[in-house]
């Protein structure tokens, strides 16, 4: 019998988890910089957590059953577990609070593909209790400086605004609305003119299909349409972020309001991070505004603001791995000790110690046994492994560089 992983899940191999890291470590180095501390939450939750006030769609979540007939999940994002455990637990702690994650996720895949990817690897952050201008702009500037961290090229920064788009679906039937809502999500134009509608509500929803484009352009198609007190407020607050953002020259950037999130408890700003390797359009992440989902598990309703995102480790990876920058094999040790007798073996453990206490990280392994010196040279240079320290009885090494 073959054993192999669950479908759906998949196993990291040391190179695997050595470029996995590489990616990680530089993400971390800036959330560290830019004041934010890591979190971690549990990969477990009750189902009425995760599925965020009916936000995140229930067939999305690998569920599990406990011994109390409890409904279980495994989180298909970090968002709302971190919502959950800030307003539990984290009650007496002052705002705005910077946290920031590095972890698996988990999400059921209905595709018919055989053995469909259902675990991912996510690194991210949350700004918790401010809004504004500034919050919205320190959390899409601090991604811009994620990507610069990998040196990463040919990236966009596709930027909605979920209260504006909602407020401008009000207009439609409510039976209908959510055709609507999944036509423009999917840019689908064909499914939009069939729709049962006014040709005044037909010229509107084309024109929040067109939505998209250039920030000065789309900023007047939408002052076009007949806007109440809070859109146009909610219009020039965008205004103001594009303008900031772009004074900055960061990135390129997109302005997008017809960008629907498939999870929606979004209530501000909604943007996503867009690759083009070679033509191919790759999403490496998305995030945006909550306003009200922390008051769904704080005990008195309290709603607290909070703006994030989140990066995909697997699609960074795999836009990065054509680049040569990832590591190419598994850090090399810079030692082996090598016992000469069974009399030198408490010496070689010693000695060994000797290297590793060092300030720095030095790599050092233990031959332990069963090949003669010329396996053991064979072995090292295999290995990379840089000196050979051979240990008599009474602790005396002979250093042998390998070559």
């Amino acid at each position: 019998m073959v054993y192999q992983p669950a479908a759906g899940a998949r196993d990291l191999l040391p190179l695997d988890v050595a470029q996995k890291r590489w990616i990680e470590d530089r993400l971390q180095q800036v959330f560290h910089r830019w004041g934010y501390h890591r979190i971690i939450t549990s990969t477990l939750e009750r189902m009425d957590t995760l599925m965020a006030g009916e936000a995140i769609q229930r067939h999305k979540v690998i569920q599990l059953q406990n011994g109390q007939d409890e409904e279980l999940g495994l989180r298909p994002e970090l968002t709302a577990s971190i919502a959950r455990t800030v307003v539990t637990r984290m009650a007496e702690a002052t705002y705005p609070q910077r946290l920031y994650y590095n972890a698996n996720v988990f999400r059921r895949n209905w595709e018919k593909r055989h053995n469909q990817q259902q675990e991912y690897y996510q690194a991210g952050v949350e700004l918790l209790g401010a809004d504004g201008l500034l919050a919205n702009a320190e959390v899409l500037l601090l991604v811009a400086n994620c990507l610069e961290a990998l040196d990463l090229r040919g990236w966009q920064l596709i930027l909605g605004e979920a209260g504006i788009t909602k407020s401008l679906l009000d207009a439609f039937p409510a039976n209908i609305k959510s055709e609507v809502r999944n036509a423009i999500a999917n840019l689908d134009r064909v499914t939009l003119d069939t729709l049962p509608l006014s040709e005044e509500l037909h010229q509107r929803a084309r024109i929040m299909l067109d939505l998209r484009g250039n920030s000065a352009d789309v900023l007047q198609k939408v002052s076009s349409l007949d806007l109440d007190a809070d859109q146009q407020a909610a219009v020039n607050n965008l205004k103001s972020l594009v303008e900031l953002l772009e004074s900055e020259g960061k990135f390129s950037l997109i302005l997008d309001l017809s960008l629907i999130q498939t999870i929606d408890y979004y209530t501000g700003i909604v943007f996503e991070v867009v690759s083009d390797t070679e033509g191919q359009a790759l999403v490496l992440g998305r995030g945006g505004r909550y306003d009200r989902l922390l008051g769904l598990y704080h005990p008195q309703g309290q709603n607290i603001p909070g703006i994030g995102f989140e990066l995909s480790i697997d699609d960074l990876y795999q836009v990065l791995a054509s680049s040569q920058q990832l590591p190419q094999s598994i850090p090399a040790s810079n030692w082996l000790v090598v016992p000469e007798d069974q009399n030198a073996d408490a010496a070689a453990f010693a000695y060994a110690q000797k290297l590793r206490d060092s300030a720095h990280l030095v790599r050092v392994e233990m031959d332990l046994g069963g090949r003669d010196a010329e396996e053991i040279r064979n072995y090292a240079r295999d290995r990379s492994i840089a000196q050979i320290a051979w240990i008599n009885s009474d602790g005396t090494p002979t250093i042998e560089a390998v070559r």
